[in-house]
């Protein structure tokens, strides 16, 4: 059956079946036997108990479904769809003998469909073609590497959330590539909000029965934002402490390796504290900044840590709503504090971002066409950039105190100068 997103690593069984009638019960369980597989894996109940046992159960390699009993044989089919992992080979049979009907289902995703009462000969034949269809290679063209970015605000309101949801937004939809955005905000995270979803209980769940992730539930739970764009995060009472030793959200960002091409984390810089493994397997590491003392002593604690931590990201600094006129610190001295270039700076645009939040859509999206909008298609090939952007991605290792950092020294002491002048 058709699906957006690939098929996860649940085990999956080799065999299910779902019949109306005794004699096909009978034949199938027989040939099913031949064949190696569990007799007991043939049900009695047509499409409505496949449609049912497969909403709460992994779908098997082969599914044969009665549609005797299918009033609206098209519909059925697509919600037998809704439930069925991407990869599973159907097998349709049923009493209406209309090559119309035939083609229509085949369109739809079926393997074959066979004509009751149907012989052992026949079964037989059908099941071997499906095995034939499932256990062939498939041409998905050429293989990339699966790409995991993670955003990281070093303060709170630089605006770290709205760069994940822009960059999300922007590698499923310009650069068409299967995407997940994960919030790991659990109380207070806005990616859902700014894409205007509801958040769903997907990340809660995944949280408190670590045990249930794999292919099947990561296709169930993440909310769908295009069909090229899934988010998983939670909206959680702020009454209820999530306790977790992160092995939830590493299982994820496992899976999401597997069913799509990109993961983007909108990552709390908490996390960096109390989950360090989420950053192992990034390749890129988005710093979210403003220019601002207090951000650049955290854009450089980040960046030390990111070097000691997860020396495989690449680290892209992100000045981002850098306002006209006089910053509290220019790019400048910013960039000589922190001892790299800024690598993309994304000016303010109030008109642009309350648009954005009105109408449920990401920044990139509404900014199509402003500074704002150039600024972010830059942030997307920086944050795709080739990897031998590593040699200045990180600080120069000269140590983490800010008692070497000269330029930060200076900027306290004249702040404190300019705030006896106003005293006085």
């Amino acid at each position: 059956m058709n699906a957006p997103w690939k098929p996860g690593g649940a085990l999956r069984d080799p065999f299910h079946a779902f019949v109306c009638d005794d004699h096909s019960f009978d034949v199938l369980r027989a040939v099913a036997a031949e064949m190696g597989w569990a007799p007991e894996k043939v049900n009695k109940g047509g499409m409505r108990n496949a449609v049912q046992t497969l909403s709460i159960t992994a779908s098997p390699q082969i599914l044969f479904v009665d549609m005797s009993e299918s009033g609206d044989p098209l519909n059925d089919i697509n919600s037998l769809a809704e439930v069925c992992e991407p990869g599973t080979v159907v097998i349709a049979a049923g009493q209406v003998n209309d090559v119309r009907l035939y083609r229509d289902l085949v369109a739809s995703g079926i393997q074959d469909y066979l004509l009751k009462p149907f012989g052992a000969d026949q079964l037989r034949d059908a099941l071997a073609q499906a095995q034939a269809v499932f256990m062939a290679p498939r041409d998905t063209g050429p293989e990339r590497p699966h790409c995991t970015m993670a955003v990281i605000g070093t303060r709170g309101g630089v605006g770290a959330s709205s760069i994940a949801t822009s960059l999300a937004w922007m590698l499923s939809d310009k650069k068409k590539r299967a995407t997940a955005l994960l919030d790991l905000d659990v109380h207070f995270g806005t990616n859902a909000l700014a894409l205007d979803l509801e958040p769903g209980r997907g990340l809660t769940d995944a949280i408190e029965n670590p045990s249930r992730i794999d292919g099947l539930f990561i296709e169930r739970a993440m909310v769908r934002a295009s069909d090229t764009l899934a988010i998983l995060s939670a909206e959680a009472p702020i009454s209820q402490p999530m306790l977790t030793d992160g092995g939830a959200f590493y299982q994820l960002l496992e899976e999401f390796h597997t069913a799509f091409e990109c993961s983007v984390i909108d990552l709390p810089r908490g996390m960096l504290i109390q989950h360090p493994h989420l950053m192992g397997d990034v390749n890129t590491a988005l710093i979210v900044t403003e220019l601002t003392l207090a951000a650049a002593r955290d854009t450089i604690r980040i960046l030390s840590w990111l070097k000691t931590n997860a020396p495989q990201a690449r680290a892209v600094v992100v000045a981002n709503k850098v306002q006209t006129g006089s910053p509290e610190i220019s790019r400048k001295d910013f960039e000589q504090s922190i001892e790299r270039k800024v690598d993309i700076l994304i000016p303010f645009d109030l008109r642009v971002a309350s648009q954005a939040a009105k109408l449920g859509k990401t920044l990139a999206e509404v900014a199509k066409g402003s500074k704002v909008g150039a600024a972010c298609t830059a942030l997307l090939n920086e944050a795709l950039g080739s990897e031998d952007k590593d040699g200045d991605a990180r600080p120069s290792g000269k140590g983490e105190s800010l008692l070497n950092k000269i330029d930060l020294k200076g900027m306290l002491a004249a702040r404190r100068k300019d705030k006896v002048a106003s005293e006085d």
